[in-house]
């Protein structure tokens, strides 16, 4: 019995650690399935339209075939948001016709968007639309939370939705006859009302009506898709600014005057879900009836791709009505620049005692609607505190978030009346080390007898880019100032005379001549391939800004890459992976020599010319005559030495002076020491040059 009872006891005790060890597992699988789960990028259909997503700025995934016609675009670089995602980025090349990840950023609607062919997408025009959006690669930015799901303007799926549409406005059955009024979709809430299309017969398809089906078509014209005659109710707004009598305007009050009081009472997204915009069925948009009568809005002038910071005087000597003469100059200029996306932006900044930004590069997007907002500025008023100004301008105007473009010349046009409360030079020489290209405009300079209240004599010449007369512009008398709108902008528009967008970081071609001899070995060639990376990361490099070329050398020469065959950072950094030790003797002179030949030969005329030589020994051959050849052809040349290389050779191959030029490191791991000394004697060297 005893030996029963413990059996009874041992299984007991074997259960309960069964069930102790499952209860563990379980807690461990548990504990798995609640792991927070990673990001996931959302993916939409081509036919997904900006407008439906609600998310103000978003990672999506596109799928491939988005080029097809049938996903409309409005605009280019700035699109309407009635526009197809996934086709805009196609259009505008951030994505191929393959597919991909794109980051969508919604900005304020326009007041008309021009329609190009673009990457096999031809975007279509569209006088106004309430919103817009850009795109741009599809890279998450730090400290921003992207949506894993998207929130669309309505609970049911896009699909679905366009299914409605298409049950809803389906063609007549019988092209040619009277068809039966098409009713749309009610609203769902008390202020539901009735409208009605008329349908017409549809007329006979042609090669011109069929290459304009995909546009939304003007109002009192057919729409070949549908044969049906466009007619949206407009508001009194609206109708004032229609043509008098074009049908369009006798077609407005029949069809919609029972809706007219359903529709004053909607806000613009419930006329939205009732349906009353409805592009994709062949009617107009409500925003496009109201700007038929609208010139069409510019996209810039491409000649004059600037991003412009406009410092206008605030201070409380300017008085109200200069104060009104320089903001009716400022619209002047905006006129004759011609501000668009494809060409010039431009922002304002007031100052007095401190500086504030009026608003932003993004904020207009053309001239009409720029000088609206400068007329809305009010005189801030206080000391002339210009110096303060530019230092705000530098620091905070123009950065990615405000509109900066990155590839356009920064330029600042600061207006002045009389004479700064403040010093300029320092802020200003800041300025123009960060590329800002500075132009003063003085209105009745100080007096003999005022002369000595000026805290800062001939400050003007000490803040422009260039004291050559081409950055400083006088100005006798306010009444006067309005001869300067055509010779500012003919200036701020020469963007080859705009010395002070190029830096030191943006503005060389520079060629890494590398030492591939026996003595380097594998392992340390890729040390120095990793130093020459490292250099070359400090750079901005583009077509337009600096380059990056390599040859190796041993006995013989080769060109690993040219100054035009890559132009992103990324692609040089590839390329100069890919690079494959040679292995040989040791010949300086004849390196230098091929690289005048076939590398610096290339470079153009408006870059500086840098050479980094790196070699480990001595040369077989005479380094004397092509160095000083080097030299002569105004090619800047860093010679720097490692382990065997001869300090005599590296002090004769160097530019002048040579402590600046020449530097020699024992072991190859130490090579990356060199590359802040390297870079900041490069810039020093750049920001030393007579600004004359």
């Amino acid at each position: 019995m005893g030996i029963v009872v413990l059996t009874m006891k041992a299984s007991i005790i074997e259960l309960f650690l069964v069930l102790l060890v499952m209860g563990i597992h379980s807690n461990k699988e548990i504990t798995k399935k609640i792991k927070r789960p990673k990001f996931t990028v959302p993916q939409i259909s081509c036919d997904v339209k900006a407008g439906k997503i609600i998310n103000p700025e978003f990672l999506v995934k596109c799928p491939a075939g988005c080029q097809d016609p049938k996903y409309h675009v409005y605009g280019g670089g700035v699109y309407a948001s009635y526009s197809s995602v996934c086709g805009a980025a196609v259009h505008s090349g951030v994505l191929g016709n393959s597919g991909g990840k794109i980051l969508v950023q919604k900005v304020a609607g326009q007041s008309g968007y021009k329609g190009s062919y673009s990457n096999g997408v031809q975007s279509l025009c569209l006088p106004r639309w309430r919103e817009s959006f850009i795109i741009s690669e599809g890279k998450p930015q730090k400290g921003v939370t992207y949506p894993s799901a998207l929130t669309y303007s309505s609970s049911k799926s896009p699909a679905a939705r366009e299914g409605e549409t298409r049950k809803a406005y389906q063609k007549p059955s019988v092209p040619g006859t009277t068809a039966q009024p098409v009713t749309l979709p009610q609203v769902p809430a008390t202020t539901t009302a009735e409208a009605t299309y008329t349908a017409l017969p549809r007329p006979p398809p042609s090669a011109a009506s069929t290459a304009r089906s995909s546009r939304p078509q003007p109002v009192g014209h057919r729409s070949p898709e549908m044969g049906l005659w466009a007619t949206t109710h407009s508001s009194s707004q609206d109708s004032a600014r229609a043509n008098p009598g074009t049908q369009r305007q006798d077609s407005l009050g029949a069809a919609f005057q029972k809706r007219a009081g359903a529709e004053a009472s909607l806000g613009e997204t419930d006329l939205w879900k009732a349906g009353l915009v409805l592009l994709d069925a062949g009617f107009v948009p409500k925003e496009e009836l109201s700007t038929q009568s609208l010139e069409p809005v510019s996209q810039g002038d491409p000649n004059c791709k600037i991003d412009l910071a406009f410092l206008i005087d605030g201070s409380s000597s300017i008085g109200k009505r200069r104060f009104q003469i320089q903001k009716q100059f400022l619209a002047n200029v905006a006129q004759a620049l011609d501000i668009g996306p494809a060409g010039p932006l431009m922002g304002v900044v007031q100052y007095g005692d401190n500086p504030a930004t009026q608003f932003n590069l993004k904020a207009h997007m053309n001239s009409r609607d720029l000088k609206t907002a400068v007329e809305k500025i009010t005189q801030r008023g206080g000391q002339a505190n210009v110096g303060r100004a530019i230092s705000f301008v530098n620091k905070n105007f123009f950065s990615k978030t405000n509109g900066n473009r990155g590839g356009a010349p920064n330029v600042a046009v600061v207006m002045v009346d009389g004479w700064p409360t403040d010093k300029v030079e320092e802020a200003s020489r800041l300025a123009r080390e960060s590329g800002i290209n500075i132009f003063f405009i003085t209105v009745e300079g100080a007096t003999e007898s005022e002369k000595h209240f000026v805290m800062e004599p001939n400050f003007a010449n000490k803040a422009v880019c260039r004291t050559n007369s081409f950055y400083a512009l006088s100005v006798q008398s306010w009444f006067t100032l309005h001869k300067m709108v055509q010779p500012l902008a003919k200036r701020v528009c020469d963007t080859d005379r705009l010395a002070c967008s190029k830096t030191c970081r943006n503005s060389a071609d520079i060629g890494f001549i590398i030492d591939g001899s026996s003595s380097v070995g594998t392992g340390n060639f890729r040390t120095v391939l990793q130093f020459v990376a490292n250099l070359s990361r400090e750079f901005e490099i583009s077509d337009t800004d600096t380059r990056i070329g390599a040859v190796q050398y041993t006995y013989e020469q080769r060109l690993e890459f040219g100054f035009e065959n890559y132009s992103t950072k990324s692609d040089i950094l590839n390329a100069i992976k890919r690079v494959g030790y040679w292995s040989g003797g040791t010949s300086t002179g004849a390196a230098i020599n091929f690289a005048l030949e076939q590398l610096f030969k290339k470079s153009k005329p408006n870059k500086r010319k840098l050479m980094i030589l790196i070699t480990d020994g001595r040369s077989y051959d005479d380094i004397r005559i092509p160095a000083m050849a080097a030299h002569q052809k105004g090619v800047i040349t860093y010679a720097i030495g490692v382990v065997w290389a001869a300090q005599d050779e590296l002090e004769v191959i160097a530019t002048y002076p040579t402590r600046d030029h020449a530097f020699f490191v024992d072991e190859f791991d130490n090579l990356y020491k060199f590359v802040p000394t390297i870079i900041q004697n490069i810039c020093t060297e750049f920001n030393a040059q007579p600004r004359n």
